[in-house]
């Protein structure tokens, strides 16, 4: 069960990146696309890896691995409309929901990927607890509102993405498949550059704007950098686990964002602040018992 504890690890990390990318678009980079081509243009450079020690990929896995690269792109472009318009803990569980039910539809239809009926019970533990988290009522938000059609977008295109993924790595090496499927990525970062915000915030006009860009810029590729980690164990867990199992553990840091942010909003609310009513916290709570339990179904 290995895979089970480098998922873990990579969810941990990826937590406290939902919560960065929250921050950074409410204070920093008020565009989702500008920050689109941020998170994404940087693993464009990946491909230089290709010479050293990749395998000969195929035409056709080639667009296998495009398809992957360009789905989780932009994927992460409708996650950053959607948390724009929501609360990250709410609008990041609807997502980790979307993907543990569109994962477990296109791996038995891809890779007939069946489990055990204990591991059925886990994902619908957490795809509740997780469905129980998006539940917003906020200043600006109650019930379900267009963020969760982003969200919603956002999950199906991270399910194809894994689907994808998986696909080369069963069929290559961890490294070919990682070079091919992460690099092309960087594609919708090229992609992104056509909006005319975004070649905007590349340019400096002056010792000021270009002060605060470089600062924001830091801040993004700090983060960014994280994500990297938490992406390469994820991914190694989908390599060498269930992509089904692996995804359906996002529940894990959606709880572990949960307290994180609450904390953060008790502790240090110029830093991070989301509204908790009692009654927001009770089913928060629950939803969180629902998606451990669920966790520790996976592992049975």
């Amino acid at each position: 069960m290995i895979w089970f504890f480098i998922a873990f690890a990579g969810y941990v990390l990826q937590a406290i990146v939902y919560i960065l990318d929250k921050k950074i678009l409410t204070n920093a980079i008020s565009k989702p696309v500008v920050y689109t081509f941020y998170s994404t243009i940087f693993l464009l450079p990946i491909f230089i890896a290709i010479p050293f020690g990749t395998e000969s990929v195929q035409l056709v896995d080639m667009g296998v691995a495009m398809i992957s690269g360009l789905t989780f792109g932009f994927g992460l472009w409708c996650m950053f409309l959607a948390v724009k318009q929501g609360e990250a803990t709410h609008i990041n569980p609807f997502i980790g929901a979307t993907i543990a039910v569109a994962t477990y539809a296109l791996s038995y239809i891809f890779f007939q990927e069946v489990l055990t009926n204990i591991q059925l019970i886990g994902i619908v533990f957490v795809v509740f607890g997780s469905l129980l988290l998006s539940l917003e009522k906020s200043n600006k938000q109650i019930g379900l509102h267009k963020g969760f059609l982003w969200a919603l977008s956002a999950g199906i295109l991270f399910a194809v993405s894994h689907i994808a993924a998986k696909y080369m790595y069963m069929h290559y090496s961890f490294y070919t498949g990682i070079v091919y499927t992460r690099g092309s990525i960087g594609l919708v970062g090229l992609i992104a550059l056509l909006y005319p915000s975004v070649r905007s915030s590349i340019l400096f006009k002056n010792k000021k704007t270009k002060k605060r860009r470089l600062t924001t810029i830091s801040m993004v590729v700090s983060n960014k950098i994280l994500g990297i980690f938490s992406l390469l164990l994820i991914q190694y867990a989908i390599a060498i686990g269930s992509v089904v199992l692996v995804n359906a553990m996002a529940g894990l840091q959606y709880a572990l964002m949960f307290v994180f942010i609450y904390m953060l909003t008790k502790f240090t609310p110029k830093l991070f602040k989301e509204v908790f009513t009692k009654r927001e916290i009770f089913v928060e709570i629950t939803a969180l018992i629902f998606m451990v339990i669920g966790s520790v179904l996976f592992v049975l």
